[in-house]
């Protein structure tokens, strides 16, 4: 059969024909070893003579593994079908139920009905679950389930006895639920909250293959560095079993950036422990992924292009007869010029249909459908729904070596919908099926259910003894048992006391530094503790000598799979580069979505790898939550444990670098992550006691919470931090100086009349105590509070009012007196956070840098956004006044 379509022009055939069947002599002769060696070489030889030719990244529009070289299938065929059958009733049953009853709770039927086969063969043959963390155990595979899918996986759960029917009744309503003694079932895979059921998020799009490429990089790098072999054995055969990572993924997510930015990170680091199943319906939520051209060829130019494995999975075993009998490749060629609007209609349309207008286009492709019936053409399966193919990819697939594999798998959108929504182009939003569909649906899958049964949405379970689920368990029982399953057994590890590395910090006797150099100099602490000190994980992204970190390289160098191959530039340096196989840092280029996957790889490693690590994720805080917010919240979904580093925040102390630069919100946005802590230490002191509290919470106490704390590189005279501090520094403010207390700590012979409060965080503090200053010489006494949390404070407050105490701010403010000024480098909206929580009869003016940043210096900067010593001085003097006229 010749595949490919014949040259536009070729001047002399005869020649063609001889070339072509000498190359057909060699690979009879001596094999595809010999072939692929001489193409190598002629295209050697024609880069050399610089024709500027190159191959068609795109293969013929058939499947990559040929009928002939397919493995045997290793399972009951027929049983696997009738138990797929089962998943897919049961998965349309929960979400029309739930529809009919309350109309507004929505969900999803025809992604899981085109991905459906593509779930089971991996269900049964290859996803793995942990069989425990002992020695010769396996840890488990991780797998990415495609989110609109989540009700397939719900259906096999079900099957599997891990969700009861009453669960299945309570799908998307997790409020209700509880009050009805069932467990509601979440929209998409949510960890948190179903902490025992999914591992992973996905309902964000993008963000589940980024994510899937780092989790694979991660587990080489726990491997490269002796801390965990991510290969494993599999107890009940005792033979070796790579640890994979697999994902379900669509071929409209594909166009989400985060998709595809990570790709050559994937071949360029080996990745072969990664498969991508992309599941090619052809169809995104409002019509055609490529209308006008075809998906499977674009992702297969990409995914070679990038350096991945690909394997198309094109067509079902029904085809095989088909292609066979295409002895003028008229078939092959005519499949490879249908764009995929033209494909979508196909799927939509009955058998007679697509004898009249696909094998009716050439006398050729009418000759081949000769004796077929129109139902048989209808049957004629895509590749992602036969059992046989997907299994022959998924095996092909975890055999090969050295690169990442992608497979291609071409399906129906709805499959088996028939009229009411295969391939449809409201087919993604159909959540309601009529009578005449339900039964239609019955038949079609053959399940054994009475019209009255079919209409009513009864759910399928076969007897415990039946052979569908002896079946089922026994092929889950050799993987492992119930998957997807989070665990979270993990050791607890030992914080060392903050004494221990942080004692420069905490006795500081006004030496000056940035915040940003006093944590360097913790990390490095960090990791030359015995215990502590190899679970360290240090994330930058191309900023590590920006921030201070380059002595770090020769401590522990930056990781790399191969090492290093070269000498630096700078090898004569004691600050030298250099990379290293059980390399701790990971640098990850100029990529913060990449660091963000990458740090969420070790910050749930407690749970995925049954190993807690301690990652440091440090950036320059405006590229934070401000660019990558959707991966920080999948993983604060994910339930991560570890440290976001914000360097170089707020708005004024970038100074020159400018709009782009200067972070004024992070905090705001941090501060709406339920288990996110975030902080604005002023002092190396306060970010010691943060930093410790905050292992002690994640790694010892094992508490499902990360931070985020903001660092300066502003230098000024960092103050000894006193012990009964501490409390509030964790709490989220703490009194720094009292008005009737000198900075030397003699007591203020002045007798005050008037009084003033002035609360600020990070870089505005030593404004705040400038402003203390002059409001002294105008006799007016200031009480300054260093408020290391606005978030943490208002949580307090909220919660405060629900148990009637006393917020912790307003225990702190009765310590003091007056009007109350409050200013951050952030915002306005920042301070106006804890307004509801303040002492009553108290006034309270917030300053805050609303508004674009500017390129200037930090003492202009500050004048221009009103949050300097003067203006907070102003605003203090101003409260006064007008309390003064008030009371007249």
């Amino acid at each position: 059969m010749t595949l490919d379509p014949p040259p536009a022009t070729d001047i002399d055939p005869q020649e063609t024909a001889e070339w072509r069947d000498g190359f057909l002599a060699l690979m009879a002769t001596h094999g595809p070893e010999r072939a692929r060696f001489i193409l190598d070489a002629l295209v050697r030889s024609a880069h050399a003579r610089q024709i500027g030719w190159q191959p068609d990244l795109n293969t013929p529009y058939v499947n990559t593994i040929a009928a002939q070289e397919q493995p045997a299938f290793p399972g009951d065929l027929a049983v696997e079908e009738r138990l797929g059958s089962l998943m897919r009733w049961n998965a349309l049953a929960m979400v029309v139920r739930a529809n009919k009853a309350y109309g507004e709770l929505g969900g999803h039927i025809a992604s899981y009905a085109s991905a459906a086969d593509l779930f089971e063969v991996g269900f049964n043959h290859f996803f793995h679950a942990r069989e425990g963390l002992g020695a010769g155990q396996h840890r488990g595979d991780l797998v990415f389930f495609q989110p609109h899918s989540a009700p397939g996986v719900y259906a096999r759960a079900f099957l599997e006895g891990f969700l009861s029917e009453d669960d299945l009744l309570h799908f998307r309503q997790e409020i209700t639920a509880p009050s009805e003694g069932a467990r509601g079932l979440c929209s998409y895979p949510h960890p948190w909250s179903m902490p025992d059921f999914w591992q992973f998020p996905t309902g964000s799009m993008g963000l589940g293959p980024i994510s899937s490429i780092y989790h694979a990089r991660f587990m080489h790098y726990l491997s490269d560095r002796g801390l965990l072999d991510c290969g494993g054995r599999n107890a009940a055969t005792g033979r070796t079993a790579t640890r994979r990572v697999w994902g379900v993924f669509g071929d409209g997510e594909m166009d989400e950036p985060e998709s595809t930015s990570a790709l050559t990170l994937a071949s360029r680091e080996r990745l072969d422990n990664l498969v991508w199943v992309v599941n090619c319906n052809l169809q995104r939520l409002d019509g055609p992924v490529r209308g006008n051209g075809r998906i499977v060829d674009e992702l297969e130019r990409l995914f070679t292009g990038s350096g991945w494995n690909v394997i198309k999975l094109m067509w079902g075993s029904d085809w095989d007869g088909l292609f066979a009998r295409d002895l003028t490749g008229t078939l092959v060629r005519t499949l490879g010029e249908t764009v995929d609007g033209q494909m979508q209609t196909f799927a939509a349309k009955d058998g007679r249909y697509n004898r009249e207008h696909f094998f009716g286009q050439h006398p050729e492709l009418q000759a081949l459908a000769q004796g077929m019936t129109d139902e048989q053409i209808d049957r004629l399966k895509r590749g992602g729904h036969d059992l046989v193919k997907i299994h022959a990819a998924y095996a092909a697939a975890c055999a090969h070596k050295g690169q990442p594999t992608v497979i291609l798998a071409l399906t129906k959108k709805g499959y088996g919908m028939g009229t009411a929504g295969q391939g449809k182009m409201t087919t993604h939003s159909q959540k309601k099926l009529d009578e005449a569909a339900l039964i239609e649906f019955r038949n079609r899958f053959n399940l054994p259910l009475s019209d009255e049964e079919a209409v009513n949405l009864r759910f399928l379970k076969p007897a415990d003894d039946s052979p569908e689920m002896r079946y089922l368990r026994e092929h889950r029982e050799k993987l492992g048992g119930h998957l997807p399953r989070r665990q979270t057994a993990c050791e607890p590890l030992p914080v060392p006391p903050v004494d221990q590395w942080a004692r420069f910090a905490l006795n500081a006797q006004g030496k000056e530094m940035s915040t940003t150099m006093a944590f360097v100099r913790m990390l490095g602490a960090l990791l030359k503790d015995a215990q502590l000190g190899q679970r360290v994980v240090p994330i930058v992204a191309d900023e590590a000598r920006t921030f201070g970190m380059a002595n770090l390289f020769k401590q522990v160098g930056i990781y790399s799979d191969v090492g290093q191959r070269y000498a630096p530039e700078d090898i004569g340096s004691i600050l030298s580069y250099r990379e290293a196989r059980d390399g701790q840092i990971l640098e990850e280029g100029i990529s913060e979505a990449g660091a963000l996957a990458s740090w969420t790889a070790a910050a749930t490693s407690y749970s995925v790898h049954g190993l807690a690590m301690l990652p440091f994720y440090i950036y320059y805080s405006m590229f934070g939550f401000q660019r990558v917010g959707d991966l920080i919240w999948a993983a604060a979904d994910q339930r991560a444990r570890g440290f976001l580093l914000g360097a170089t925040s707020g708005r004024t102390t970038l100074a020159g670098e400018g709009l782009q630069h200067q972070d004024g919100s992070s905090h705001l946005v941090a501060s709406t992550v339920p288990n996110c802590k975030a902080y604005d230490p002023a002092f190396a002191g306060e970010l010691a006691v943060i930093v410790q509290h905050g292992m002690q919470e994640m790694l010892a106490e094992q508490r499902d919470v990360f931070y985020y704390v903001t660092l300066m590189n502003e230098n000024y005279a960092q103050p000894d931090l006193p012990d009964e501090a501490r409390e509030g520094v964790v709490r989220g403010c703490y009194l720094f100086q009292s008005s009737q207390r000198l900075l030397d700590g003699r007591e203020s012979r002045i007798s005050f009349t008037k009084h003033a409060t002035l609360m600020a965080s990070g870089a505005i503090l030593p404004e705040a105590l400038q402003a203390a200053e002059l409001l002294a010489q105008d006799g007016i006494a200031a009480d300054v509070l260093s408020v290391t949390s606005w978030s943490e404070l208002a949580r307090d407050g909220r919660a405060c009012l629900a148990s009637g105490a006393a917020p912790w701010l307003a225990q702190v403010l009765a310590q003091t007196q007056g009007p109350i000024v409050a200013a951050s480098d952030y915002v306005s909206s920042v301070a106006e956070s804890v307004r509801a929580h303040l002492p009553a009869g108290r006034g309270y003016r917030t300053l805050g840098t609303d508004g674009f940043g500017r390129s200037d210096t930090r003492a202009a900067l500050r004048a221009h956004f009103g949050v300097d010593a003067a203006h907070m001085a102003d605003a203090a003097r101003q409260m006064l006044l007008d309390q003064e006229l008030a009371a007249q």
